[in-house]
């Protein structure tokens, strides 16, 4: 094995909403600041290096939700999600810089997406076409990271122009903070090759991530930065001391969950989104199994990333190296419900994977 960077751990915060099990409305668990910081909490005492605050409809706002929370936690980082179009370039790049310097320096990490579907689009006001949603996410990123680092910058693009503003206060990661970039696409490969410092992979078969790690080290060769671009994990984890208790919380978090399983069908039906459409085929792998201890049966209950790592603190550590050993070097994850799990993962399965030589 492998790894030429030391593992770098994220955990989610929930803001649309927690869960012990998404069939018994009884063990769900309500947004509030509260929550959110009992999350955050859980995860930087087990841990963990940042948190990613998502951004959709039903998601509290990313930004505010992210400095509440660089005020409740010492020094976890902040992997706050943008869509494009959402925010002015200018704007933006002042509310990165200062919140990297307000959090008390290098908290603050990117999450780049271009949003599930033209409906949600259309409903925020924000492009449609997901063509040319990329483009100018990819018009925003070479103009913020400008905007940053340079003075007096003229721009003008497709999308956004921009005469010399002001940014101030410079941020405190030079020359700005790094770019995470998660998607399917060839719109979304080809972007990250060229501006992420991370490109994040969804939940799959580990020798076929292990295909398209070389395929985007390929991409970024053509842009000098083949050794640059790292690659990371966005996988769930349930973990327990034995495995036969990591299996049964695992079923009975989708158990009696059928009229969830219906309309989430519903939903992903309308995304335009390959990483969304790719989740769907892998819960249609006979008994949910992957691999014996890489589950695909959340697919069918969330949108988004719905690939399990389950069994018990040895056989999820050793699943995750199995990522490791064909180029990944970090893991942002998730567990139901996420205070707790982020407590048993940091007790029970972060001490093997640090004490692993080879990271």
């Amino acid at each position: 094995m492998t790894v030429k960077n030391s593992l770098n751990m994220g955990w989610f915060i929930p803001t649309s909403g927690d869960t012990g099990a998404f069939g018994d409305p009884s063990k769900d668990v309500a947004s509030s600041f509260d929550q959110f910081e009992r999350v955050a909490v859980a995860a930087e005492r087990a841990g963990f290096e940042y948190v990613l605050v998502p951004t959709n409809q039903n998601c509290w706002e990313a930004w505010i939700t992210a400095t509440y929370l660089a005020a409740r936690t010492s020094k976890l980082k902040m992997l706050v999600a943008l869509k494009p179009g959402a925010i002015n370039p200018p704007t933006l790049a002042k509310m990165v810089s200062t919140f990297d310097q307000i959090s008390g320096g290098g908290r603050i990490y990117i999450n780049l997406i271009a949003g599930a579907n033209a409906a949600e689009a259309r409903a925020e006001g924000l492009i449609e076409s997901k063509e040319k949603r990329y483009q100018q996410m990819e018009e925003e990123i070479v103009l913020v990271k400008r905007l940053l680092s340079e003075e007096k910058v003229e721009f003008e693009g497709s999308y956004h122009q921009v005469h010399s503003p002001q940014i101030l206060p410079k941020p405190s990661q030079r020359p700005y903070p790094p770019f995470f970039l998660g998607g399917g696409s060839e719109f979304a490969a080809e972007i990250s090759a060229k501006h992420s410092s991370t490109h994040l992979f969804w939940g799959d078969y580990p020798d076929r991530i292990g295909t398209q790690i070389t395929e985007m080290r390929a991409r970024a060769e053509k842009y000098g930065r083949a050794e640059e671009l790292r690659f990371a994990m966005r996988l769930v984890v349930v973990c327990r001391e034995n495995e036969a208790d990591a299996w049964a919380h695992a079923e009975q978090l989708i158990e009696g969950a059928e009229d969830r399983k219906t309309r989430m069908a519903a939903l992903v039906a309308n995304y335009d989104s390959v990483a969304n459409n790719r989740q769907r085929e892998l819960s249609c792998v006979p008994g949910n199994k992957l691999t014996p201890h890489l589950w695909s049966g959340l697919s069918d209950v969330r949108p988004g990333t719905g690939v399990a790592v389950v069994g018990n603190p040895e056989q999820v550590a050793n699943q995750l190296r199995e990522f490791i050993d064909v180029g990944c070097s970090g893991f942002c994850l998730s567990g139901y419900p996420h205070a707790e799990e982020a407590e048993i993962f940091g007790r029970l399965v972060m001490p093997l994977l640090r004490a692993s030589p080879e990271v």
